[in-house]
Order: structure tokens, then sequence, then C-alpha cells
């Protein structure tokens, strides 16, 4: 076996080894932060994204002291830019779920492949073949099919989704742009922006979530607080009427905010923990791949999400039009993957050089590194 050969093998064992720690990454943080927010009521999105990128700092930082990290630069007008794009898809994506129906939400978010092609062919002048985008038209329809049911459209949900939806392609295409201008590996990058987007989030996060959830973050009742207020719920609701003793009922609360701390805080922790993997998974498939690829197979973590979802929360909503629809978009990943890997099907068109340069550097029509 060549070493062309071994190191095309052993590019294919990373692609797929960094593919399946974002998926798993990616679908663990949801349904941890499903029952987080469902079971013990901590419905504040953006703060919590904050708690992720400040659980992510501290690893980069403990990293870097240890010297696993190398000291890296980028601008500090870089590092603005970023954080802006990233925070505006965080908030926007929060708003666009609470002033749009599920439907378009849905649409919304199937709407960033269009955006990131888009991106890619004006400003890294990339060029599909005919099957690329026809690969990715089926993946759409078939996520569309298994996800879109009611769809509604309101002015101020609609400027939501349009912001949330180019922020969020500007920001997968900042971090590969980059990690390729900088020569920045994932976790420098990360080293870069975590501390900075934990900071703005864990500063603007409250606001934010009192604006969208009409709650306070402080007066959050943690812990023990949270399961007496609940205790005093359900007497008023008569369901401590039928215990034998007031003993009782205080044996019973007891042990109900014992389990209610261990439960609530394994599961927040459990949530910053995986997050650190998401953001870390994000940045290594992007910079290995493109943004338009990631966003196909990402795809593939919505299936998924749907399955575990069904499995773990009960069969209410599956049916034959979401099992079509699971199908199609299934088969239209794998045709985007052996599309876009085939010579011509995804590459970008290099640029001219002066001709004072073009002894030193080989001329070259497409860049073939930039293929999935």
């Amino acid at each position: 076996m060549s070493s062309t050969t071994k190191a095309a093998d052993r590019k294919a064992a990373t692609d797929v080894a960094a593919w399946m720690f974002n998926v798993v990454t990616s679908v663990g943080i949801i349904m941890v932060n499903k029952a987080l927010m469902a079971t013990y009521g901590f419905s504040f999105a953006t703060t919590l994204t904050g708690l992720h990128f400040a659980t992510t700092t501290m690893l980069t930082t403990f990293l870097r002291w240890l010297g696993y990290i190398q000291t890296s630069h980028l601008p500090f007008s870089e590092l603005v830019r970023f954080v802006v794009f990233a925070n505006f898809s965080i908030v926007g994506m929060n708003v666009s779920l609470m002033w749009n129906s599920v439907g378009f939400y849905q649409i919304a978010k199937l709407s960033m492949i269009p955006v990131s092609c888009f991106l890619e062919v004006v400003l890294d002048k990339v060029r599909y073949s005919r099957d690329t985008k026809l690969s990715i038209l089926l993946v759409l329809f078939g996520v569309g099919v298994c996800t879109v049911t009611d769809v509604s459209v309101n002015a101020k949900g609609f400027i939501a989704a349009f912001v949330a939806v180019w922020s969020t392609a500007m920001q997968q295409y900042y971090v590969h742009y980059l990690q390729r201008k900088y020569n920045l590996g994932s976790f420098n990058l990360l080293g870069h922006t975590a501390p900075a987007q934990a900071a703005s989030l864990l500063l603007l996060g409250p606001f934010v979530d009192y604006w969208l959830t009409s709650k306070r973050v402080d007066a959050y009742n943690y812990g023990f607080l949270s399961v007496f207020s609940s205790a005093m719920k359900l007497s008023e609701l008569g369901e401590w009427e039928s215990l034998a003793s007031e003993t009782v009922m205080k044996e019973r609360v007891s042990v109900e905010v014992q389990d209610f701390d261990i439960c609530y805080a394994f599961f927040m922790i459990l949530s910053c923990s995986i997050a650190v993997g998401t953001n870390l998974s994000q940045f290594i498939c992007i910079g290995r791949f493109t943004a338009v690829t990631f966003q196909v197979l990402g795809h593939m973590k919505t299936i998924l999400v749907l399955v575990l979802g069904f499995i773990f929360f009960g069969k209410e909503g599956l049916n034959m039009q979401v099992i079509l629809g699971m199908v199609i978009a299934v088969l239209g990943m794998i045709w985007y993957g052996n599309a876009s890997s085939k010579p011509g099907g995804k590459e970008r068109r290099s640029l001219s050089l002066p001709k004072s340069q073009k002894q030193s550097v080989p001329e070259t029509t497409t860049s073939e590194d930039e293929k999935v």
C-alpha cells in the first residue's frame, strides 16, 4: 500500500472520528438541555450558553498552562467581528423560536445551507457541480418533510429569523476563514473566542433571557427553595393531604430536595461538560470541511434528535411522513458525500496570480483540499 493511500485512509478515518465526535456531543447536549429546562425549569438559554463558554474557557486556559495549546495571534478586530456574529446567532435563534411557528423556524434553519453556499461562492469562489447542488436540495426536502408542519409568518418573526440565519452562516464561515488565514488550530481559535463569548453572554444573557421568558435568572430557586416551592404548590392542590402525618411529609420533602439537588447539579455539570466537546467539535469539523458540508451533514443530528425523542419521550408525532422525510434526508446526505468528493464536485477556484508570482508559485485552477 502506497504512502499516498495510507495518508488518504488516515485522513478519512480522522474525518469520520471528528464528525462522530460532533454528532455525539451535539445530540447529547440537546437531550441534556431538554431535561434541564423541561424537568428543572432552568429556561435561561442564553445564560446557560454563557456558562458553557465559561467552562470551555477554563479548559483552554488549563491546557495552555500545561503547554498543550501554543501561543497564537488573532487580531482584536477579527475577534470582535466573530463574537458579534456568534452572539447574534445565539440570541437570534432563541428569538426566532419564540416569535415564529415551529414550521417557519425549521424553514429558517434549512435556509442556512443556501446562505452558506452563497457565502462560499461569493467570498471563496467555490464552484459546485450539478450533482452536489441536487443532493443539497434533496437533503433540504427530506428534512423539510419530517420537521416542517404549521407555517405562519409575521414581520418581527421574519426579521429575527433573517438575523439568525445570516449571523449563524457568517459565524460558521468565519470559523473556517480564521483557521485558514491565521493558521489556527481548533483549540487555538477556541482559546481566543471562548473567553470573549463567555464574558459577553454572561453579562448580557440575563437581560436577554428576561426579555424572552419574563423570568429573572437571579430569582430562579436553586436547590432547596425550588423543590420546597414545588412542594407547597402540590400541597395547595391536595397532593400532600393524603400523607399520614406532618412528620412523614417533612421526610418526603427532604428526600425530594436531596434528589433534586443531586440531579440538578448533575445535569448542569453534564451540560457544561458536553458543551466543551460541542464547541470544540464544531471548530474541528468546520476547519476540516466547510460550513456548507457542516450544515448538510449536520441535519443527520436533526434526524437523530427526532429518533431519540421518539424513543425517550414517546412516539407522539411519529408517522409515515416523518419516516419518509428521514429516509429522503439520509439518502440526500449519502448522495452529497459521494458527489462532493468527486473531481469537480466541490472545489475552490484560485485567484489569478500576478506575473511576478507565477514563477515561484505553481499554477492551479482548483483547490482539492477543500473537497469533502
